[in-house]
């Protein structure tokens, strides 16, 4: 095998400079069953760590020449922050492992080595590594199914041309920068951006900037170390290193404080950061999505740095207020209580004055607002079959409703012609296959047909 050529994923990494300790508790491990890989020093465990996709657990020598297990872990954990390190001691006493699992080991074997003790923690381990496996691969199944393009309920063309830069966007690894009202759907964008980027499989992580305590951001996104400050009681790797080779979503980011914003900008310029209390660097690999709620002249002047806005900005999206595409309050409705009906298990529709109100209605709140009231209504009624009605739903609206608001976007349509412009969009959408344009619509193939028949017949 080349040097240079990966190996396969491994159970176990053993690290340690006897060699006829390393052998003995490698030829052990492997009648268990395991697949385990030998390092005799820390320089080669780091270099065996480039080569191997996956490990599951590593056993480090603590007493090591040039370099110990301590520090090696360390090193290790810069790479891979859930590795499992298992620190071996021949000298076990009390403060040797308290030590070690202060300094971030997940458990400590003492030498000689007791078999039976190491197949109980080598197994518990291999659980708890085969779980996180599981749960990953379940995430990321579902980021796919639930979180792609195709799952976005749209047909306006102001959204269509959203969508369209965010594909263009996601095939590359350029920071994108969401612009929009709060309730638009801007993080339902990002996800589908990071699904569909070559980063899928690994953390889409997203944090609220406005949300998170002013004395703790710092420290939540880059990390800190045992006693880095009051209540600092172990290592924390920060939501950065937490999302090594996925994507950081940046909510509101125009709300992170100015001093943050310039460790940001250090930590994006340079590709590495420091944790809170860590005189030692951390590399990290992590794409950037932002959004903000702010217009963008107000978040430049008032709320973020330039010099950081033109470091996250590479792709600017604007994704435009519900008021303004029409068409999708009409197939967004639809959808909703398509899905409400399968939650309750009951027939739920909505009347034609219902959807009248809705379409002349401005949502301040946006899609959030739509899904909200539709699913306050179906909360509170037992009926089956349950019809919406203008009146189960005008308590729920935050403001007055203006039915000449449509006259400013686009001219005068009936719901006949809502619906058959929906109709036709969500065809062209799916390429004209009619199943996935009903589904699109939140109506059945039936529905589909019979209205695609009223709609040809003659007037």
């Amino acid at each position: 095998m080349s040097e240079n050529m990966a190996i396969p994923s491994c159970d176990i990494l053993v690290v340690d400079d006897d060699g006829a300790m390393a052998a003995t508790l490698q030829q052990f491990l492997r009648q268990e069953g395991y697949e385990v890989e030998v390092a005799l020093s820390a320089a080669e465990a780091l270099h065996l760590q480039e080569r191997i996709p996956h490990i599951a657990v590593a056993l480090v020598d603590l007493i090591m020449p040039l370099q110990g297990g301590l520090e090696l872990m360390e090193q290790l954990h810069r790479r891979s922050p859930e590795l499992p390190v298992v620190i071996m001691t021949g000298y076990g006493t009390i403060e040797t492992a308290v030590e070690a699992i202060k300094r971030g080991a997940e458990d400590y074997l003492t030498k000689p080595f007791d078999q039976q003790v190491v197949r109980k923690k080598i197994a518990r381990l291999m659980e708890v590594y085969e779980l996180r496996e599981r749960v990953a691969q379940l995430e990321s199944n579902f980021q796919k199914c639930c979180a792609s393009f195709e799952h976005l309920v749209y047909v306006s063309p102001l959204m269509q041309r959203a969508v369209e830069r965010a594909q263009a966007a996601a095939a590359t690894d350029a920071p994108v920068f969401l612009v929009g009202e709060t309730g638009t759907g801007k993080e339902m964008l990002a996800r589908a951006i990071h699904a569909s980027s070559p980063r899928r499989s690994r953390p889409f992580l997203p944090v609220n900037c406005g949300a998170l305590p002013r004395d703790l951001v710092e420290s939540e996104l880059f990390g800190h170390r045992r006693g880095a400050f009051t209540g600092a009681y172990a290592d924390a790797p920060g939501i950065f290193a937490a999302a090594t080779g996925g994507t950081v979503f940046l909510d509101e980011v125009g709300e992170m404080p100015k001093e943050v914003q310039v460790k940001l900008l250090r930590v994006l310029q340079g590709g590495e950061l420091r944790p809170l209390g860590s005189p030692k660097p951390v590399q990290i690999d992590v794409r950037i999505i932002s959004a903000t709620n702010h217009p963008l002249a107000e978040l430049r002047s008032d709320h973020l740095r330039e010099d950081l806005y033109f470091r996250i900005a590479t792709v600017v999206i604007e994704v435009p207020p519900l008021r303004t595409r029409p068409e999708d309050v009409l197939v967004l409705s639809q959808y909703f209580t398509s899905r409400l009906a399968q939650r309750y298990d009951r027939e739920i529709t909505l009347s034609r004055l219902a959807l009248d109100l809705l379409l002349c209605y401005r949502f301040p709140g946006n899609v959030r607002e739509l899904e909200h009231i539709l699913e306050s209504v179906a909360a509170l009624s037992h009926d089956d079959p349950q019809t919406i009605t203008d009146r189960d739903l005008r308590p729920l609206l935050q403001h007055s409703v203006h039915p000449a608001d449509y006259s400013l976007h686009e001219p005068a349509m009936t719901m006949e012609d809502l619906e058959r412009v929906a109709i036709q969009r969500a065809l062209r959408l799916c390429q004209g296959n009619r199943t996935k344009a009903a589904s699109l619509l939140g109506i059945s193939r039936d529905t589909l047909h019979r209205r695609l028949r009223e709609s040809a017949a003659p007037k």
